[in-house]
């Protein structure tokens, strides 16, 4: 691991960069200091899963092809304690892999070759999300419903009071549709709370953080009645669905 900034300023916020292409972690790790952030860089699969835990920073951007470990195996182990945002990066066009990383627990994605205002707006995204509850009147930090429950302070969520395991872009899709229990949400609406950008009709990042949520909260991936699809319209977390 090596460090692009020093680390008197314990306010700042730390990115871990794994990234094996050192120009490219140069300029990237050099970039995001100018923006204020502590950057972390490492350069193998396998260190980047011990330091990860180790250092649990405030977001990691994680590329793909890297030696010893690869990055859609990182992101598949560190998720098991690891529940703040990873930035995923894919090679242009492939958008298998970006499909596959959300579904592994990314929680966003950048294409290459990356350009800096587009990092930087991904970057600022998920940390605002991250440090923000999403909350229901701007008053209430607990959602309960039957055997369901979730605490915007702590971020946890359980249900038959056991806690689910979910990432952070998991918990504010949640959050967002439990909150607003019994109607419909759109998904452009819920691509606009969630990334700060337009629907563009093509974005399927939502849709995969749906499916995810359904199967740990024990729904019906085939006829779903937790989480409903209202076909045209967006999804619906139904109040009288959990026990």
């Amino acid at each position: 691991m090596s460090r692009t900034d020093n680390n008197d300023n314990i306010t700042q916020q730390h990115i871990m960069l794994v990234e094996d292409d050192l120009s490219l972690a140069k300029w990237i790790g050099d970039y995001l200091t100018a923006q204020g952030y502590l950057v972390t860089l490492a350069t193998r699969g396998d260190e980047a899963v011990h330091l990860i835990k180790s250092d649990n920073p405030d977001l990691v951007i994680l590329d793909i092809t890297l030696p010893v470990m690869n990055g859609f195996d990182i992101c598949k182990e560190v998720r098991n304690y690891y529940h703040r945002p990873i930035l995923m990066m894919t090679a242009r066009n492939e958008e298998d892999d970006e499909i596959l990383g959300l579904e592994l627990g990314a929680d966003d994605y950048v294409t290459k070759p990356v350009r800096p205002k587009a990092l930087l707006a991904r970057v600022n995204a998920l940390l605002r999300r991250k440090n923000q509850d999403y909350q229901d009147d701007q008053a209430k930090t607990v959602l309960s419903y039957g055997e369901f429950s979730m605490d915007s302070r702590s971020r946890s969520t359980t249900l038959n009071d056991q806690s689910v395991a979910i990432s952070s872009n998991e918990f504010d899709v949640l959050w967002i549709l439990a909150s607003k229990a019994g109607e419909t949400v759109s998904r452009e609406a819920l691509v606009k709370e969630l990334r700060g950008i337009e629907y563009d009709g093509f974005d399927r990042s939502t849709d995969i953080l749906i499916s995810r949520l359904r199967k740990k909260l024990n729904d019906n991936t085939t006829t779903p009645y937790r989480i409903k699809t209202i076909w045209g319209k967006g999804y619906l977390f139904a109040t009288d669905a959990w026990g």
